[in-house]
């Protein structure tokens, strides 16, 4: 029989804060993270605005000496992961290191690694390529990381699905621990992409909104003047751990995972699906997990990209999925506050769709000024709203139609 599964400890990095309690709060508030680029001059590109983590001092986390071997993304995920495991309370000890495991990933690991050490290869040679290149920007070096920082001996794996990677890491993490694999897992995501070739790479896609002289209002899914989404950075870790090794240590219960799935576009390297069938499978397939009826939803944290296709193809499968109670469902997108992890949005929007049923709290989608007439569910404008939130779904869906679906649960004896 598979064991239940609980959360107990979450750790955010965003624009909007650097901790989960920071970045929690505002969202509550319709705070916007979106701000101009300050990591490199943007002045040429077509897209100078993106969702920064500002003043993130690396050396609070990591030594000195250590940072020249890991790029930003590590460093987040590290810094998500002290955050998480603090909060629950876990303790990794020689007795129980072997069941504690690291399952964190990347959409695109470090982009700004990848490009200075190729600055130097052009100006200087091969021989000035740093020893650390390597380990400093590959995906699984975060949960390698995480697990030599913590002695965590239990499943150590990394995966790579774009925009769906963190989804992925903990759903994943959720069924090594129902099926006894592991008793507690640190999963999550972590992304920083915000360099030359991560913007220049995804406006050349035309994927990003222009909205360069209101960056606050850039972000806005969908609103009928929604022009692409806006690239953010940071990382989402959740501690996922069995229901009876979380009670036997007395720990803090957030939610429940009850529902995990998983679905394929077959359709496009970079557009879902136009009937918007694969995010239809995937949101079925998780309440199917979690055996529970559409009604049972009260809470969807949506993909919500704020892109012109996106948007709409997410509301129809929604209506698909949801029939007669898609009109009752409350359904928000918080990327138009925190703008788009990418790999990392996942864990971030797990994060906060598990504080939201802690709070009762609904996130808001905010810039929802002029609400497009083939998006008309109810997708909580302006303001956060105070609800009953027993179950709440989250969605994530990444380039190659790779889809992933998150189901928690208000927890209950």
């Amino acid at each position: 029989m598979a064991r239940r599964v609980v959360v107990t400890g979450v750790g955010l990095l965003s624009a909007l804060g650097h901790t989960a309690e920071e970045t929690w709060a505002g969202i509550r508030a319709s705070k916007c993270g979106i701000d101009p680029i300050t990591q490199f001059d943007a002045t040429q590109f077509t897209t100078r605005i993106a969702a920064e983590v500002k003043d993130f001092d690396p050396l609070q986390f990591i030594e000195k000496k250590e940072l020249k071997k890991v790029g930003r993304f590590i460093q987040f995920a590290i810094a998500a992961a002290d955050e998480a495991i603090k909060s629950s309370g876990l303790l990794v000890t020689p007795e129980n290191a072997e069941m504690v495991g690291v399952y964190i990933g990347s959409g695109i690991g470090a982009f700004e690694v990848i490009e200075r050490e190729h600055k130097n290869l052009l100006e200087k040679g091969p021989s000035r390529i740093s020893p650390f290149f390597i380990p400093a920007t590959i995906v699984n070096l975060a949960s390698g990381n995480v697990s030599i920082r913590t002695g965590a001996k239990g499943p150590n794996s990394a995966t790579a699905t774009a925009c769906t990677t963190s989804a992925h890491c903990i759903g994943d993490s959720f069924r090594l621990i129902q099926h006894g694999y592991a008793d507690a897992m640190i999963c999550g995501g972590a992304e920083a992409c915000i360099t030359p070739m991560g913007i220049g790479g995804f406006a050349a896609l035309r994927a990003l909104s222009t909205r360069n002289e209101e960056p606050h209002r850039s972000s806005r899914p969908w609103d009928k003047d929604r022009d692409g989404f806006v690239v953010g950075e940071g990382a989402g870790i959740l501690i996922l751990e069995s229901l009876d090794g979380a009670l036997q240590r007395g720990a803090r219960i957030m939610a429940e995972v009850v529902g995990y799935g998983m679905s394929g576009d077959a359709y496009h390297i970079t557009a879902p699906s136009e009937d918007g069938d694969g995010a239809f499978r995937v949101m079925r397939n998780a309440l199917k997990d979690a055996g529970l009826p559409p009604s049972a939803i009260d809470y969807v944290n949506a993909h919500g990209t704020s892109t012109p296709v996106g948007d709409i193809i997410e509301c129809t499968a929604i209506r698909r999925t949801f029939e007669e109670h898609a009109t009752k469902v409350a359904v928000s997108s918080t990327k138009s506050m925190t703008g788009h992890l990418l790999g990392g949005a996942g864990g971030l929007e797990a994060g906060l769709t598990v504080l939201a049923i802690r709070d009762q709290i609904a996130p808001p989608t905010i810039n929802l000024d002029n609400p497009d007439p083939a998006c008309d569910l109810d997708f909580v404008p302006h303001t956060a709203r105070p609800m009953k939130i027993d179950y709440a779904l989250s969605n994530s869906f990444g380039f190659g139609g790779t889809n992933g679906s998150l189901i928690f649960k208000r927890y209950t004896d």
